[in-house]
């Protein structure tokens, strides 16, 4: 059976700069991806593209690819990537500059037709996920580089891999199998032991990035290359999956994936297989996100030393009162990260930080920067803050909106100019919650010891849009046994105060023992607003693992 070695050289717009190049001399590959987008990407490159009509793309990649793409092309490797941002078109050109340039015969094609800006008036950048049957066209037409626009992260797997083992659009389950894959490389070695709950169980200094191993009936093996750093294991795979989903079904333009047939199996060292995936018809309807630009927002954080902090703290919020008043959004919080009796001022401290937002840049500009540095001689004792604040800086909104997938004009245009129309998928079914699966009998009674989550279950969480999710799994069959009746979505809530207040769904997932949590409304408008602390809640899954409760002493 043959196997197509599909790998990944970027997670994020910024990742290591490297990657392209030790990806394409680690090992064997056939096709070599780059993911660079995500919400708050759109929104930098729509800025851009305020500036610079002919910009929108990721620049990054055009100088990856010019130290790569002669060794691309002497190994064979074929290179797809979404870095054509907001401009498909004009990175897929300079590509082609690039490779007239440097003398290399590289055929060069793109897709488009994601960008609804225009449909979207107050937008500053409008898109559709498209999926991988566009990228397919351009491989199967010969391109050695195809460039996109926004996709879905595994479109990036699925259309390579529809492209070389001549799936159809109905061949759902080979379809799934594929974005599971795709969806475990999109964020490079968040698979191989980067940000993983249990990173000491291996040398993660230097992750490499991962590989995944397609064959024909959509099953896969996801590694990474041999001598490279990090690890590959069940734990990272599990991880990985439950990063940035929701529940058991997971909707895509080409096909729902239904997570919860997934079977994890280590496969040797550095090797997870990765099978049983059941996929059904997508949904009929496609995600568009809409990024606007929100208003102005600027921030100052006091520090508030030795005693007295709360006291402290009310006093310089009082000074403030007069020129927060006309600030449309004003929020304080105080992090009590002082001690008692600290034997370094830093750790006899508490931060005082102060978030505000506004349509008008100049009352939360210097109204309010002036306002601040005014009472440095005037306010409580100690008083100084981590930096002074700026000038007011704009902020994004992020929002999801969704169309019939039979309005956009997905296009795939080849590398010798013509334009193939990508059709709808010609079958759908609107989304629904599956049924609640059956859960493991619960562990017999004994004794319990109090003790952080962690200790028995993993955790790792992301954000979309405004909501954030929180999966959590556990590493061991009577682990799970417990969590499974010991984390509900009541409990979530009580180990985090946060949520108290909003909708928290839970999505059990017994074949990988796990919990995926989706929280609605904890980032209010998204990681551009930065309307939180860990405005994307990268932290919000290692939060839940620090917090104790009675955890049965068998598993301890």
């Amino acid at each position: 059976m043959s196997v197509l070695r599909v790998g990944n050289a970027s997670g994020f717009y910024g990742d290591r700069f490297s990657a392209l190049r030790e990806m394409l001399t680690g090992g064997p590959l056939d096709v070599l991806t780059g993911d660079y987008l995500a919400e708050l990407t759109m929104l930098i490159l729509g800025r851009d593209r305020l500036k610079n009509p002919d910009a929108g793309y990721a620049r990054t990649f055009l100088r990856q690819l010019e130290e790569c793409l002669g060794l691309a092309h002497e190994r064979g490797v074929r290179i797809v990537t979404n870095a054509g941002g907001l401009n498909p078109a004009g990175l897929a050109d300079a590509v082609r500059a690039l490779a007239d340039r440097l003398g290399i015969p590289v055929r060069v094609a793109h897709v488009e037709g994601d960008d609804l800006t225009a449909a979207h008036p107050g937008t500053l950048a409008a898109h559709a996920y498209l999926g991988g049957f566009g990228i397919a066209a351009c491989l199967r037409a010969g391109a050695d580089v195809v460039v996109t626009g926004r996709v879905t992260d595994a479109a990036l797997v699925t259309g390579p891999a529809a492209a070389h083992f001549g799936w159809e659009p109905t061949e759902y389950d080979r379809l799934a199998g594929a974005v599971v894959a795709g969806h475990l490389l999109e964020c490079g070695t968040q698979a191989t032991g980067g940000n993983y709950a249990f990173f000491q169980d291996g040398d993660v200094r230097r992750p490499g990035f991962p590989l995944a191993e397609l064959r024909a009936d959509g099953t896969s093996v996801l590694t990474k290359h041999d001598g490279t750093g990090g690890f590959v294991d069940v734990g990272t795979v599990t991880a990985q999956l439950l990063y940035e989903t929701g529940g058991a079904r997971y909707a895509g333009p080409d096909v729902t994936a239904r997570l919860d047939t997934v079977r994890l199996t280590q496969d040797g060292p550095d090797r997870v297989r990765v099978e049983g995936v059941r996929g059904e018809a997508p949904p009929p309807t496609l995600k568009v996100g809409l990024n606007r630009l929100g208003g102005f927002r600027n921030e100052v954080a006091f520090v508030l030393t030795g005693l007295d902090v709360e006291a402290k703290a009310a006093l310089v919020r009082d000074q403030m009162e007069p020129v927060l008043g006309k600030v449309c959004d004003v929020r304080w919080d105080l992090a009590r990260v002082d001690r008692p009796d600290a034997a370094t001022e830093e750790t006899a401290s508490a931060l005082l930080r102060l978030v505000v937002r506004d349509a008008d840049q100049e009352v939360v500009g210097r109204a309010l920067s002036g306002a601040a540095i005014e009472l440095a001689l005037a306010s409580y004792p100690g008083f100084h803050v981590l930096a002074p604040p700026g000038k007011g800086a704009p902020y994004g909104v992020f929002e999801a909106a969704h169309v019939p997938q039979d309005t956009v004009d997905h296009v795939a245009v080849l590398h010798d100019g013509r334009r193939v129309p990508v059709p709808a998928a010609r079958d759908t079914a609107v989304l629904r919650a599956v049924p609640e699966p059956p859960l493991p009998e619960p562990l017999p009674p004994g004794p319990v010891r109090r003790a952080p989550l962690g200790l028995v279950a993993g955790a790792r969480s992301g954000d979309k849009g405004g909501d954030a999710n929180v999966g959590v799994w556990a590493r061991t069959d009577d682990a799970w046994r417990w969590l499974a009746h010991e984390l509900t979505a009541d409990r979530f809530r009580e180990l985090i105060p946060e949520a108290r207040d909003l909708p928290v769904t839970r999505h059990p997932l017994p074949n990988l023992r796990a919990l995926n949590f989706v929280v609605e409304g904890i980032l209010g408008e998204g990681v551009a607003a930065q309307a939180r602390f860990d405005p994307q809640a990268k932290a919000l899954g290692e939060w839940l693992r620090a917090r104790h409760l009675d955890i049965p002493e068998s598993l301890l």
